[in-house]
């Protein structure tokens, strides 16, 4: 058994995400690309969609058992694609987001937080933010994947 260091979850805030329903192709995000791609009026927001479709894209290829999901106002770019991805069968979902913090550590090791997060994917369904501290924590009825 591993051994896990001392740590703290701390709750930041509750968000409201829109969750992608199960979708296991990343032929299907392509598609989903060039569904968007109508609502798109500039150069700006292109750069967004597509930014959108690669972590969907890489979130598909690692196979994770969180769902993915993306904070309401991250998606506002959008406009009425919103619309458009509800009727896609996109949910909205309420998010705990939380703050990892590993006890007496300024900048944990590696080995420390993946030693705490594989603790954790036993307790319940969590997603890792990029390049942060938080976590997303997800309610305990979404089926997982």
């Amino acid at each position: 058994m591993q051994s896990v260091r001392e740590f703290r979850l701390t709750l930041v805030k509750q968000d409201r995400h829109l969750r992608l329903p199960t979708v296991t192709s990343i032929i299907a995000v392509q598609n989903l690309y060039d569904i968007l791609f109508q609502y798109i009026i500039d150069p700006e927001q292109e750069s967004r969609l597509k930014q959108l479709i690669a972590l969907m894209e890489a979130h598909i290829k690692s196979k994770s058992r969180a769902p993915f999901s993306i904070p309401m106002e991250d998606l506002d770019f959008l406009g009425e694609g919103l619309e458009e991805l509800k009727l896609l069968n996109w949910a909205e979902v309420e998010v705990a987001v939380f703050r990892l913090e590993v006890l007496g550590e300024e900048e944990p090791a590696d080995a420390d937080l993946e030693a705490i997060f594989d603790l954790l994917e036993g307790l319940l369904t969590f997603k890792r933010v990029e390049d942060s501290d938080l976590i997303y924590v997800y309610p305990s009825r979404l089926s997982l994947f």
